[in-house]
């Protein structure tokens, strides 16, 4: 009985073994190659994180600017002036207080008084533009009163755009490859963005804002993959951080840029054009090699590999012998690409990927009820001057950015994620539930003045809760990119930037209806926030390990202790020295011979 049961314990580990539960393995290399360690053997051997590698990364970083002027144009070509917005929440409130009474006895006076109030017309002498355009899409075509539901359309079309843009384009570029992705980007980017330009009317606007998200998420995708892959473990979260700030720098000099253009549509140009810088790229960057290697594409990557090694003044033929021996050997072979669907059959990934998408979608989600708390709730603050409003954000980002980096430097990914996220928690929790008790036991506390100090609670605790869920939102789409194996990190990243654009969608939604429902709205991610808390817990940490290149090293990232063992490389056992002796095909992983 008991070598019956060592043998089907080691039975239970040995591959050939039938999967349990449905579940595939993925294949996995029996004796790993010089060719499947790309971090260990093939990056080092064409130069490291050398000259050339350098070149390409700051060109990662040049569009980021651009993405930034881009994401954020909606803030200026869809800004509704001050008092068109008052009239039209006014009017919101106005119907429901006229009486039946009351339109009983002078129904045509009450229609007539609501009509000429639901009317705003934006001229020069009555609606003017606070942001620094002298007209926009909104003044153009009059969109307040009965058509200001055009503009929440409008500004659905960008974020509908860009979550479509990345679901499709991230899976094609695990088909095709990341360098086409971009360059068909590019180039549908331009065409549709000054096409944007030349609208005639609010249709033909959005619809093209819809095509210019999707192109826009083609190049924000391709380029943070590229970027991660170009870089060894030690600084991919550095030069994922640099490029964060420089889309920031765009975020912060946008009003800068629109002052200077005055019109919609030069500002649309403008925000396009320097994007035919780009088309450069189709001769100066090359494809990914870790892409390349992953899906044994060997032709294409021994050409890549010889053109690195020769910027980086490297002699192949004579420092990596065996690699290139090794590479010679495998140039028959056929080229092995993998969908993203196939992450459903693993064990471990496809989880791993789903939790990190929650945490994106909680993260953009929650942040729209923050903002929302710090400008609709305190309409007398500063908070309500349009670019103190939108310099805070653009601050309050910055400052998230700035404060991840020496966080996820200590604590590492998982443990980075998991403080950010419990001050998220945290925050939104405290903004529901303690002003509601200090306003209702105001009295009975001989508090004096609690509405100012409920207002003063309210904006600290939202500005907190903006910086965290910022850093739970970026720090979220980067874990990703490092969970996902190389052969499906395009849909992988996909996914995960996707999710970020539905937390984003919420909130043209809650505008569109007015903020109705918006205490459950913020109640529904603040449940969120816990459920995200908790898994967090399951995800594995990547610090300074190498990329996951094929299904089967994903499924090798498991969970490891959040806190680290007592000495270096210490394992705790199950079983004691005396117990495992008695169970020997449990230490050789084969069965015990009678």
């Amino acid at each position: 009985n008991g070598g019956n049961g060592n043998g089907s314990a080691a039975l239970s580990l040995n591959p050939s073994h039938p999967p349990e539960n449905g579940f595939v393995t993925p294949e996995t290399n029996k004796e790993p190659d010089l060719l499947s360690q790309i971090d260990g053997g093939v990056l080092p051997s064409v130069g490291g994180f050398g000259r050339f590698q350098k070149q390409l990364i700051v060109l990662t970083w040049i569009p980021a600017i651009f993405i930034g002027f881009s994401q954020f144009s909606d803030h200026f070509l869809l800004a509704v002036p001050e008092t068109c917005a008052q009239v039209q929440r006014n009017n919101s409130d106005l119907l429901p207080n006229v009486t039946q009474a009351i339109l009983n006895i002078n129904v045509s006076n009450a229609s007539n008084s609501i009509n000429a109030s639901s009317q705003c017309i934006c001229t020069q002498s009555g609606c003017e533009l606070e942001i620094g355009l002298e007209q926009n899409v909104v003044t153009k075509w009059n969109l307040v009163g009965d058509s200001a539901w055009m503009v929440h359309i409008a500004k659905f079309s960008l974020l509908v755009g860009s979550i479509f843009g990345y679901l499709v384009l991230g899976v094609l570029a695990d088909w095709i490859g990341r360098h086409p992705v971009l360059i068909l980007s590019v180039i549908f980017m331009l065409i549709f963005g000054m096409t944007v330009a030349f609208s005639v009317n609010v249709p033909m606007f959005s619809t093209l804002r819809f095509f210019e998200g999707f192109c826009l998420a083609g190049i924000t995708l391709s380029l943070y993959a590229l970027r991660i892959e170009l870089c060894l473990p030690g600084c991919r979260f550095s030069m994922t951080m640099v490029a964060n700030f420089v889309a920031l720098a765009g975020q912060l000099l946008m009003p800068g840029l629109v002052v200077l253009c005055r019109d919609w549509q030069i500002l649309q140009a403008v925000v396009i054009c320097p994007l035919l810088l780009m088309l450069s790229y189709i001769w100066i960057f090359p494809e990914s090699l870790r892409w390349l290697l992953a899906t044994q594409q060997y032709n294409r990557s021994k050409w890549i590999m010889e053109r690195v090694a020769k910027k980086n003044n490297i002699n192949l033929e004579e420092d990596a012998e065996e690699l290139m021996t090794e590479l010679n050997q495998a140039l028959p072979k056929q080229p092995k690409k993998t969908c993203i669907v196939k992450m459903v059959g693993t064990r471990n990934l496809w989880k791993n990927i789903v939790v990190l998408c929650v945490n994106s979608l909680t993260g953009y989600g929650i942040h729209h009820c923050f903002a929302r708390s710090l400008t609709e709730d305190q309409p007398t603050s500063i908070f309500s001057n349009f670019y103190a409003k939108y310099y805070t954000m653009g601050g309050t980002a910055l400052a998230s950015c700035v404060a991840l980096c020496p966080a996820v430097g200590v604590m590492g990914r998982r443990g980075g994620l998991l403080m950010f996220m419990i001050i998220t928690a945290l925050a939104s929790l405290l903004q529901l539930g303690l002003l509601n008790l200090v306003g209702k036991y105001s009295v009975h506390l001989n508090i004096d003045n609690s509405g100012t100090l409920n207002s003063n609670f309210s904006m600290a605790f939202s500005i907190i809760g903006m910086f965290s869920s910022h850093a739970v939102s970026n720090l979220s789409i980067f874990f990703c990119a490092e969970i996902t194996p190389t052969v499906i990190r395009g849909g992988g990243l996909g996914l995960v930037l996707a999710s970020a654009g539905f937390g984003m969608l919420t909130a043209p939604i809650m505008e569109l209806h007015n903020q109705k429902g918006y205490f459950l709205h913020h109640i529904i991610f603040a449940c969120c926030t816990l459920i995200c808390i908790i898994c967090i817990l399951l995800l594995p940490e990547t610090r300074n390990r190498p990329l996951p290149e094929t299904l089967g090293d994903g499924e090798s990232y498991t969970r490891q202790p959040l806190l680290p063992p007592r000495k270096p490389g210490e394992q705790r056992l199950l079983l004691t020295k005396t117990e495992s002796r008695e169970y020997p095909g449990l230490e050789l992983g084969i069965p015990e011979v009678q």
